[in-house]
């Protein structure tokens, strides 16, 4: 037996459908929170498959942004494997089937049926401190960015109320250059305390 179990995964909750094998469902669709004890239950099922099949059942899920990876990281740290799907493979599967309704539960039943077409890859697990590594590395690049947009507004602003004033500090930044904008905030006000 080839066992598997499809994750569609949403915000805070994700629907669950189990194969035993292909053509094979097992019991139906249910609903599970992204929560301890809910996880708690999911891991139960899937180790009652891999009591009925003799083997740990694959977990299938798309990718949807952050919304997975309290779901991922339970199942790193349970060992269990599975394979993150990018989402145009699953659409690309969808769009091909003969059914156009969308619901949560034949999307995930429809993520078994796609285990057993495609070839597809388990996921590597990289552990929780590559994932934090990863989300601090982002967080870093969008401080950054707002690092140097502020830069970018001072500098067009200072051009529009005191456009000679690069021209004396090569660093507009320094702490000099800023503590005498903070007293002279235009040239006009230079001028009215001389």
């Amino acid at each position: 037996m080839n066992p598997v179990v499809g994750l569609d995964v949403a915000k805070g909750e994700s629907q669950v459908q189990a194969f035993l094998d292909q053509s094979k469902p097992y019991g139906k669709s249910f609903s599970m929170k992204h929560i301890k004890e809910e996880l708690d239950h999911f891991l139960e099922f899937l180790k009652e498959i891999e009591e009925v099949t003799g083997q740990m059942p694959m977990v299938i899920l798309e990718s949807t942004g952050h919304y997975h990876s309290p779901v991922i990281q339970y199942l790193e740290e349970q060992g269990i494997p599975y394979i993150l799907l990018n989402p145009i493979i699953s659409y690309q599967a969808k769009k091909s089937s003969l059914r156009k309704v969308k619901t949560d539960a034949i999307d995930a039943y429809q993520l078994c049926v796609l285990y057993y077409k495609e070839d597809l890859e388990p996921h590597k697990i990289r552990g929780i401190q590559l994932l934090d590594l990863r989300n601090l590395s982002r967080q870093q690049e969008i401080v950054t960015n707002m690092y140097v947009e502020a830069k970018l507004q001072f500098h067009t602003i200072l051009d529009q109320v005191f456009p000679e004033y690069w021209k004396v500090f090569g660093d507009l930044y320094s702490r000099v250059s800023l503590l005498i904008l903070k007293e002279y905030p235009t040239s006009a006000a230079g001028e009215s305390k001389l």
